[in-house]
């Protein structure tokens, strides 16, 4: 036997080395090759009478099939060992009819009988494959077939083979989408499925078959949100998409009523808008107006369903699996309030670190998101660096999440990052950075004449390509103030005998022609040197030659009439049609003839115009329409098969579709067995005597252990979705107390009908008297009420016994019965609770504290206020603001501070409140700037309990609360001391400053010098320090100093008045030296004001924080000009 089988072997070996690539011609000569006997040995090992040599030869056919070698001719030989009674030889002979059945229909046809007969197979295995190769012939004459094998599959007693027949349902449709209907009956059958293993395939039917019939999903709602974790992968994932259009059209947006500070609003105004906030006082008014809006609009309560969606996708951000958690990401991103969508940005950052393939449609979704919620990905800025062994396309993406995330904190990072990737062999990549430097410049003023001298420097790159980018970003940035870039014109001007990239070349003709007015000397001789070259330019720069001509000929026609001629002569004989006819055109438009238009008199309107600054927007930013994580995202163009996702519906759907109801299955409890009878009067009894007016204790500990029974046993699916069930509801009767009541006393009236039907049926059951029920009765109450533990024993011993029937119909029916009654159990609040559910309930609401549903105790979310976005929530993480940290003395503010009115007298009616930025340490904190506040009680009454509520930050700010003032007696001054660490920005603390009586929107905003500190430098250390912080990161004015401004006092005095600074000693009495560091992030700050003849001066910032450097020369400017 074993020579035999070497033999074998090496005849397979050889035949599968000379077996042909594509189909041989017999007059090729393959006739004789050993080709055409190939497979001989597997035919006859599959012909003889022995199991063992068949499963050898199935074997081997199924590992060429997996090695991609064509085996269709083996199909005759396979097929006649379909009957065969060896179960290992049967699968192997279904794993090859699925693959070949499809391609040779005419043999699969024939063996069809013994599919049906494998369909009544005890094996489960075997009656899933012969159902799983029905359906995989293509054939529509055995459709009827397929339909009917389908049907009984579907109440197979096994899950595997109902799982095998959600699959080929969707085969079946596309077969014969007449069968629709028939369809949906079975999908609506399996959708009733209790098992994991059936949800995902039946829900994947769902969404080919028939995804708008949504009214199959409420009854089923709950009971796919619970078994979602246990589901394998790739059904998560499609439950979690199914899901996430339901909920889009059965529940409210929980969006509705946004914060004042919403990152959409305030957020995204600073990123594409204006370059200072100019309208400050009309800005409040709106925020007013918003504010008296928002308290009309009727508040947000969430649908407890949708609670349960959001809580029980969450730990899917866990997943291994890539796609599961993108499917929770999109689900978050689509249907969470925004304070909590922020949990969904560590889960993206942990899949960057996977393959680029993955990467690539994460940063994908991520740049998508970036544009609406910026905040929730600024803790992970770190995370979007990009590394030299990226792929270009990684980069490019990585790019535009860094240009998405920049804002004034975090800019000079992001730019200083910027600056590495220029110098990067990878000339795509380097064009897209110089891109992004020019988005950065554009979104935020502050650094915009950074950058332009940044791109400027580039103009000297050795790189052709960096160079040719630089001028086509600098053409763009130049067109929003060209007045006060000349310099830079000129400068571009000389580059055009060196630049060769046309794009570049024709961005400096139109520049020069449209501010030919800032040039006019340098104009018309780089037309001179343009006329000389027209022949060989491309034909954007020639087209661009032609406007030059046009523009200097009707500013300065002295000069360039002639020139305007030769050029207009060269184009009126170029090959390229454009040219000529734009030349002609020209021609007769600027210069005057006898027979020109009318539009000649316009000519100067037409070519001078004013033209709108170009916006740099992101290339994501209306790709938000499509499903995040959708391939129609992906390619932003809508892909075969796609559904859009629906709108939020106005008004709320009705919740009640979902609850699963009770009075359908009361007559199927009296129809079942004596046997099954017997079973359940020992469960329900309790269930029962519970009901016929029991005391409240008993009641909520009945529900208490039956929904930790429910929790605690895992074998039964249906009861942990009791469970979970019964969480919910208690979790929803907080929100929903009305609603709840009016459902309890409904309930409650259907346990009484239940009762009524029930009682008739146990009397004709049971042989004792109506008395001796009464006693057992009294008896068990006594029971319950002295031993809880028994009770909660009896009511794992009832989890059991149903979760052992899940399978059948009746556990279904007690299952919902079960979830009616711990609802209204749950309801109505027990009056006198014993010790033991006093325990209880205390482990209780421990386990529901763990929940994600309770927001105030948990760390993540500090209860600062409602409206609080999460990336806020993230930073403030672990901040105390409890009382044990002892509140700093009242510290005495030094000479140079400024008073500020926190609110007036009149607006504060009668309390009037002043701030100053003190300039000492703040003790519990080192990275708080200290801020001193003054209150006066201007009434004749009292003021009590002076505190802070409400408070609303900025991403990564923090504040430490004054203690509260307890009384402030009429005509009295007080003051107390708070900390703010402002993040290293100019952005407003805003806080409600509350009375007994009263409360008042304030807003703290500190200048930009109260952001510092001093640090004593020495001469030397300052001159090093100063030489690490050159190019974007110094800035340098000139200046007029004031009269009274001129000698070295009183310089010191002004800066130190606009910046808390320290002096540095210096040897020159022309210079005056200060330094300092930022509060936060301890940034150094250098400043330096020389003098000069005639009250003139130079004032140098040198700040790693290009943004506070920009606002601090701005500031001392003005101390010093004034």
């Amino acid at each position: 036997m074993s020579s035999s089988s070497a033999f074998n072997d090496d005849k397979g070996g050889s035949s599968s080395v000379g077996e042909p690539e594509y189909g041989h011609d017999p007059a090729s000569g393959g006739i004789f090759s050993s080709d055409y006997k190939r497979h001989d040995d597997l035919k006859e090992m599959l012909d003889s009478n022995k199991d063992s040599s068949k499963l050898e030869a199935m074997k081997r056919i199924v590992a060429m099939i997996a090695r991609g070698k064509n085996a269709s001719d083996l199909f005759p030989a396979v097929v006649k060992n379909v009957a065969c009674k060896n179960i290992e030889v049967k699968k192997l002979v279904y794993v090859y009819l699925v693959r070949y059945a499809e391609e040779q229909q005419d043999l699969a046809l024939l063996s069809i009988s013994t599919f049906q007969r494998g369909l009544k197979d005890p094996n489960q295995l075997i009656r899933a494959s012969a159902l799983r190769v029905l359906s995989s012939i293509r054939v529509t004459i055995i459709v009827p077939i397929m339909m009917l094998a389908i049907k009984e599959a579907a109440s197979d007693m096994s899950p595997y083979v109902r799982k095998t027949a959600a699959h080929a349902i969707p085969k079946l449709y596309s077969l014969d989408p007449e069968q629709k209907d028939q369809l949906i009956e079975v999908i609506e059958k399996l959708l009733a499925d209790k098992t994991t293993l059936v949800a995902g395939s039946v829900v994947m039917a769902f969404e080919e078959v028939c995804p708008e019939r949504i009214d199959l999903i409420h009854k089923n709602y709950r009971k796919l949100c619970n078994l979602l974790i246990d589901v394998e992968e790739w059904g998560q994932v499609v439950i979690i998409n199914m899901l996430t259009r339901y909920a889009r059209t059965q529940f409210l947006n929980p969006n509705i009523n946004e914060s004042l500070l919403e990152e959409g609003g305030g957020g995204e105004k600073t990123f594409y808008g204006s370059e200072e906030d100019e309208d400050d006082e009309e800005e409040e008014k709106e925020k007013k107006s918003e504010a008296a809006a928002l308290a009309k609009r009727k508040p947000y309560v969430m649908d407890p369903d949708h609670r349960l969606l959001l809580r029980n996708t969450k730990p899917l951000l866990q997943s291994r699996n890539a796609a599961v958690v993108m499917a929770v990401a999109q689900l978050y991103f689509h249907l969470a309030p925004k304070a909590e969508v922020g949990v969904i940005a560590k889960a993206l950052v942990r899949l960057l670190r996977s393959h680029s393939e993955v990467q690539y449609v994460v940063l994908q979704n991520v740049a998508t998101m970036t544009i609406k919620r910026r905040g929730m990905f600024e803790p992970y800025l770190k995370s979007f660096y990009i590394r030299s062994t990226d792929p270009t396309q990684i980069k490019v993406l990585k790019l535009e999440v860094l240009t998405n995330l920049a804002n004034e904190t975090n800019i000079s990072t992001i730019l200083r990052e910027f600056q590495t990737y220029i110098k990067s062999m990878d000339k795509d990549f380097v064009a897209a950075t110089i891109q992004a430097i020019g988005r950065c410049a554009t979104n935020i003023g502050e650094v915009r004449d950074t950058c332009l001298n940044g791109l400027v420097q580039l103009l000297s790159n050795r790189d052709e390509l960096v160079v040719a980018e630089s001028v086509v970003v600098i053409k763009k940035l130049l067109q929003m103030q060209p007045e006060k870039h000349s310099d830079i014109i000129k400068h571009m001007a000389k580059l055009t005998d060196n630049i060769q990239v046309p794009m570049a070349r024709a961005s400096i003709l139109w520049l020069i022609g449209e501010y030919c007015e800032h040039v006019p000397k340098i104009a018309p001789d780089v037309l001179r040197k343009m006329a000389k070259s027209f022949t060989n330019e491309e034909d954007i720069v020639k087209l661009q030659i032609i406007n030059l001509a046009a523009k200097l000929y009707l500013t300065n026609s002295k000069q360039t009439k002639l020139l305007t001629q030769y050029v207009l002569n060269l184009a009126k004989y170029d090959q390229n049609y454009d040219i000529r006819d734009r030349a002609r055109f020209i021609r007769q438009l600027i210069v005057p003839t006898e027979k020109c238009g009318a539009l000649s008199k316009y000519a100067k309107k037409l070519f001078l115009a004013l033209k709108p600054a170009p916006v740099l927007e992101s290339p994501f930013k209306d790709r938000d329409h499509f499903q995040l994580g959708s391939l129609s995202h992906l390619l932003n163009a809508k892909a075969g098969g796609y559904q859009e996702l629906p709108d939020w519906p106005e008004a709320a759907p009705d919740p009640s579709v979902r609850n699963v109801e009770v009075k359908e299955s009361v007559p199927e409890w009296t129809k079942c067995s004596s046997r099954e009878k017997r079973k359940e009067k020992k469960v329900e009894k309790p269930f029962y005597s519970d009901s016929e007016g029991e005391s409240g204790p008993t009641e909520s500990a009945d529900s208490e252990s039956d929904s930790a029974s429910g929790s605690e046993s895992g074998s039964g699916s249906e009861e942990s979705g009791s469970g979970s069930e019964s969480e919910e509801s208690e979790e929803g009767s907080e929100s929903e107390e009305e609603e709840e009541e009016e459902e309890g006393e409904e309930k409650d009236q259907k346990k009484k009908k239940n009762k009524e039907i029930k009682k008739p049926v146990q009397e004709s059951e049971s042989e004792n008297s109506s008395e001796e029920e009464e006693r057992k009765n009294e008896r068990k109450r006594r029971q319950r009420k002295n031993d809880s533990e028994s009770e909660s024993e009896e009511e794992e011993d009832e989890s059991e016994s149903e979760s052992s029937q899940s399978e059948s119909e009746d556990s279904d029916s007690e299952a919902e019965v079960k979830k009616k009654k711990v609802k209204t159990a749950q309801t109505k609040p027990p009056p006198k609770p014993a010790k033991t559910d006093n325990k209880k309930g205390k482990k209780e609401m421990s386990l529901l504290d763990l929940d994600d549903f309770e927001p105030a105790p948990s760390p993540q979310v500090t209860p600062v206020n409602n409206f609080l976005s999460n990336s806020l929530v993230t930073d403030l993480e672990g901040l105390s603001l409890s009382d044990n940290v002892l509140s700093p003395a009242t510290i005495s503010p030094s000479s140079a501070t400024k008073s500020y009115e926190l609110l007036h007298r009149i607006t504060g009616e009668g309390l009037s409140v002043e701030y100053c930025f003190s300039r000492q340490p703040f003790s519990p904190d080192a990275n708080m700037v200290a801020v001193q506040i003054e209150f006066t009680n201007n009434t004749t009454n009292d003021t009590k309990n002076l505190h802070m509520e409400d408070v609303k930050l900025q991403s990564g700010m923090r504040v430490k609360e004054f203690p509260e003032i307890e009384l402030l007696p009429a005509g009295e001054t007080t003051t107390a001391v708070m900390g703010i660490d402002f993040c290293d920005s100019t952005q407003a603390a805003n806080f409600q400053l509350c009375t007994h009586s009263r409360k008042f929107f304030v807003s703290i905003q500190p200048p930009v010098g109260e952001l510092m500190r001093p640090v004593f430098l020495t001469e030397n250390e300052f001159k090093k320090e100063q030489g690490q912080l050159m190019g974007m990161n110094e800035i340098t004015e000139k200046l007029m100093l004031d009269v009274k401004c001129r000698n070295e006092h009183a310089i010191v005095q002004r800066v130190i008045t606009a910046a808390n600074l320290s002096r540095v000693p210096c040897g020159s009495d022309k210079e005056c030296r200060f330094s300092g560091r930022t509060v936060t992030s301890s940034s150094l700050v250098l400043v330096t004001v020389a003098s000069k003849e005639e009250g003139t001066a130079q004032l140098m910032v040198n700040c790693e924080k290009m943004v506070i450097g920009t606002m601090l020369v701005k500031d001392i400017l003005l101390a010093l000009t004034q």
